[in-house]
């Protein structure tokens, strides 16, 4: 079985449509991208299979489990965790506790072992903390733990962002434009960052990026959207020079 399967997606805003009868089957394991133009609508896909936006038409599968009509706190408990093009994070909370916000969902403790503090809260609070502590050390940044968030450099917000997402457990993870805003060192080391990540954590990687050096070095399949529809699918080497993607990007007379 597919891990996600999106069939016959659309969504429109008054009379616009952002996204038309888009399809995408995502195995498990895949390091899956997609491209296109600014307003293609790739955010717009992202928004939709977590629960932003309710879908015009269409189904989004995930684990044979439809995701339409869910909430975003419930599709991230199935296991789908995302970053975003603009970096979000608790600008005025430390790195320590951006990180620990993202295990809330996962307490079971009640109101009244928080205000008493008992043993089930103080474990559980114990386990977050070293989980926590943890991720910080795996992206990095166990140095910064109390630093405020705000004040780390930008790709240090971004890998910090990446390990809050992590911190979920996902087994599918969005990557909304990484490595926008970075230097092409940076750039090369978010490439190394996004495979140890696959790897380290098993995970499947959807990733939305402008950067196509970053595409085209870390994707296996690649899907080109323009206004709202899929206008080429296939390895990299087949979408590098396909006729409808140089057009796509450079304009019919510059092709």
């Amino acid at each position: 079985m597919n891990l996600l399967e999106i069939k016959g997606l659309c969504k429109n805003f008054g009379g616009l449509q952002a996204v038309s009868n888009f399809d995408l089957t995502l195995a498990e394991g895949e390091l899956h991208g997609l491209i296109g133009p600014n307003g293609a609508g790739k955010t717009t896909v992202f928004n939709l299979i977590t629960g932003i936006y309710r879908p015009t038409a269409g189904s989004i599968f995930f684990q044979g489990r439809e995701l339409v009509g869910l909430r975003p706190h419930q599709i991230t408990r199935l296991g789908i965790a995302r970053t975003f093009q603009n970096i979000r994070l608790f600008g005025q909370m430390t790195v320590l506790d951006n990180i620990r916000l993202a295990f809330n969902y996962q307490l079971k403790y009640g109101l009244w072992d928080a205000i008493w503090r008992n043993s089930a809260y103080r474990q559980q609070e114990e386990e977050v903390l070293a989980r926590s502590l943890e991720l910080l050390r795996l992206f990095k940044l166990e140095g910064k733990a109390h630093f405020l968030a705000k004040n780390l450099p930008y790709g240090e917000q971004r890998r910090l962002e990446i390990a809050r997402a992590l911190a979920t457990r996902p087994r599918l993870l969005l990557l909304d434009e990484p490595a926008a805003g970075m230097n092409p060192r940076e750039v090369d080391e978010l490439i190394d960052l996004i495979r140890w990540i696959r790897s380290q954590f098993q995970l499947t990687i959807l990733l939305i990026e402008h950067q196509m050096r970053a595409v085209m070095n870390l994707c296996q399949k690649i899907d080109v959207m323009d206004f709202g529809q899929i206008i080429a699918r296939g390895a990299p080497e087949e979408i590098r020079n396909h006729p409808q993607v140089i057009k796509a990007y450079l304009g019919e007379e510059s092709a």
